[in-house]
């Protein structure tokens, strides 16, 4: 990732995935945090991990938080 623009974790949807955006290009459909871990290590961050995740000011969680994955 070469920019410092958020991450976007959106709202779950019907089957519980929440997509995963960053600097504008979807990465994929997370069904957990570790998920989204594996998707940012491929963009390029490597000191990720799930608490990483869950406390980042890159992030913008949309309805509802790291531990929000039912629709």
């Amino acid at each position: 990732m070469a920019s410092a623009q958020p991450i976007v974790i959106y709202p779950p949807g019907e089957d519980g995935g929440r997509r995963v955006r960053a600097d504008d290009r979807f990465l994929g459909m997370a069904y957990g945090l570790l998920d989204i871990v594996e998707f940012l290590r491929l963009a390029g961050l490597d000191d990720v991990d799930d608490d990483w995740v869950r406390q980042s000011a890159l992030i913008e969680w949309r309805g509802g938080g790291p531990d929000e994955w039912q629709h």
